[in-house]
């Protein structure tokens, strides 16, 4: 615990410099904006254990400690304490430290929650750092809990982070016959949106129901800057640069490959049994954010992407070449890819494009007309400057 504290108040301290070379300042600290909209009223909180307030407190306790009346707290994947291992069932439960009702998002069945539960808040408070990625569902819990909101008249107040990733858009955009856990709205793998941009989109072009939704901007921040996030956002991205890897090797999740699940370096490396010819090897074990990792205790043969610099995965975006030469050498045609592939790439193209043969930046082409026109119809919910 103290090594995590010490960990954090490091990162913090390290200030991100962002426009006019001023510290960035995330939404929720200018309280300022929106405290005296929560004083008198029951208010809950979609939120996780990225919601710093300072290097001491959480929001949920910053708020707490104010006095507001905090009635409940909305989990999403991962948990409200971000220890849930992916795609794993988040239980309800109880805030140690406040007492306060946790009502999981991520439970197997619940989409948005009950009647009962939507009426016991007044307004519904937003706070998780997003990593910019249309299969990374933090974006998905808020856009079900503003539809619910729509739907019992709650206003949302959006306490906006930045994006890692949000100085560029690359991939193509959803096919919606692909709509899963892992893709909701028709945006490209990387939108470039802030949790409070995509939330106005989403309502704007109608892919959400439209809610009384407001959002406490970042200060110093525009999609520029390259934002270093203080704390892990989930357990298999612990660091930056598993982040900035993560647009490309997620894919792996739609193959038979190990993505590093069950390792120090999950989406950092890559690799399988039978690639046996490379000189890079791994061996996944059970670990805090795998209970049970692809080829758990199986030597893998694969790539270390750990010596790739930060500037060059930002100039690559959504690299389809290490997808591209896993299947080309284990050499077993379509059996390398399952349905996920489709999920988490958003068109069935791509499959076929790598299976014909082309080329990462031949596939890549083929995706820059969405791209662009992504770009032309996010502009005007932009907050910040491009």
């Amino acid at each position: 615990m103290l090594l995590r504290r010490f960990i954090l108040l490091v990162a913090l301290l390290l200030s991100v410099v962002g426009t006019q070379g001023q510290e960035v300042v995330v939404g929720c600290r200018d309280t300022a904006a929106y405290m005296p909209l929560l004083r008198n009223q029951r208010v809950a909180l979609l939120a996780n254990h990225t919601a710093i307030y300072d290097q001491e407190r959480h929001v949920v306790d910053m708020l707490h400690q104010e006095g507001i009346d905090v009635v409940g707290i909305f989990a999403p994947e991962h948990g409200f304490r971000g220890s849930v291992e992916a795609g794993l069932v988040v239980r309800d439960d109880v805030d140690a430290k406040t007492g306060i009702a946790i009502l999981s998002l991520y439970n197997g069945n619940t989409k948005r929650p009950s009647n009962e539960a939507m009426n016991s808040f007044d307004i519904l408070v937003v706070d998780m750092q997003d990593v910019g990625l249309r299969f990374y569902t933090y974006y998905i819990s808020m856009l079900r809990m503003i539809d619910a909101c729509a739907d019992h008249n709650k206003r949302v107040i959006i306490l906006d982070r930045p994006n890692p990733n949000g100085h560029y858009v690359d991939g193509p955009i959803l096919d919606m016959r692909y709509k899963s856990g892992v893709g909701h709205i028709p945006v490209p793998i990387v939108h470039g949106l802030t949790m409070g941009e995509i939330a106005l989109m989403a309502m704007g072009e109608g892919w959400t129901k439209r809610a009384e939704v407001s959002v406490v901007r970042c200060a110093n921040y525009d999609h520029t800057t390259h934002y270093t996030l203080p704390i892990a956002p989930s357990p298999n991205l612990p660091t930056q640069h598993s982040i900035y890897l993560y647009p490309s090797t997620c894919l792996f999740e739609g193959t038979v490959m190990s993505m590093g699940r069950g390792t120090e370096a999950p989406f950092e490396i890559y690799g399988h049994p039978d690639l046996e010819g490379r000189e890079f090897s791994f061996t996944p074990m059970p670990n805090a954010g795998s209970k049970n990792p692809p080829f758990n205790g199986e030597r893998c043969y694969g790539e270390d992407l750990r010596g790739l610099d930060d500037e060059t995965i930002w100039q690559e975006g959504v690299n389809l070449e290490y997808v591209i030469d896993a299947y080309n050498d284990l050499g077993i045609g379509d059996a390398f890819f399952k349905p996920m592939f489709e999920k988490l790439v958003g068109v069935e193209w791509v499959r076929q494009m790598i299976k014909e043969g082309y080329t990462a930046q031949e596939i890549k082409a083929r995706w820059a007309d969405d791209v662009a026109t992504f770009k032309r119809q996010r502009a005007k919910y932009l907050l910040y400057e491009e």
